[in-house]
């Protein structure tokens, strides 16, 4: 399938992550442009999504360099292995958990949001995670579904400007996935799983489809969905 992604400015915060370096590489597979942006600025823009500023500059970087934003991919936050489980209903951490996921997701969809919808086109996409839909740990639970709540908002706020918001929830996240799928546990997923579906869906081919939340993995426990 032709995703019609050739020369699509896609940048790609937290592109040098995991799940980031996949969409890179499969971006760039269909012949997008591809921008990978990191605090560090690696191979791509240095851009800090806790920081306004920063973000402020890094837009300006792309903008100077290739004239335009088609798309964005926010992937960059915490691992949720950094998350205390000693503390996982402790209101200090459940804060830091959503500042460092979902906040930074808002941040840098409004800084990129005005110059899509005056473009008439664009494609965010968030990569949250199914920890959204499950109990356990609140601040694992509540950073994700936070992220998804904002697409959400932002999604029905661009409804008929061309621009599409939609979030993908990954669950166990490997470079060498197991098959085997144990009974009343998720399975495992590889990062260019991850990538595939977020390379259709900063596509022209998703127009259509805004204001979702579509899992990645296999089984997922839990009662609900979002």
């Amino acid at each position: 399938m032709d995703l019609q992604l050739e020369n699509r400015v896609i940048l790609v915060v937290g592109g040098t992550g995991l799940i980031g370096r996949a969409v890179v590489e499969r971006l760039r597979a269909e012949g997008a442009v591809a921008v990978p942006a990191s605090r560090h600025g690696e191979d791509g823009v240095r851009l800090d999504a806790g920081s306004d500023d920063s973000v402020a500059a890094a837009l300006e970087e792309v903008l100077e360099r290739f004239g335009e934003i088609d798309g964005l991919v926010i992937a960059a936050a915490p691992s949720a292995q950094t998350l205390d489980p000693a503390r996982k209903s402790d209101p200090a951490q459940v804060l830091a958990a959503v500042d460092g996921k979902a906040l930074r997701f808002v941040r840098v969809a409004n800084a990129v949001l005005p110059l899509m919808t005056d473009a008439g086109y664009g494609r965010i996409v968030g990569v949250s995670g199914q920890n959204a839909l499950q109990t356990g740990n609140l601040a694992g639970s509540v950073r994700n579904a936070a992220l998804i709540i904002a697409a959400k908002n932002l999604a029905d706020s661009a409804a008929g400007t061309g621009v599409t918001v939609n979030t993908v929830s990954p669950g166990i996240v490997s470079a060498a996935p197991s098959r085997d799928v144990r009974p009343g546990q998720g399975g495992q997923t590889s990062p260019a799983d991850v990538a595939d579906l977020i390379a259709f869906l900063v596509s022209p081919l998703a127009g259509t489809i805004s204001g979702e939340s579509i899992a990645v993995g296999h089984r997922v426990r839990g009662v609900t969905s979002m």
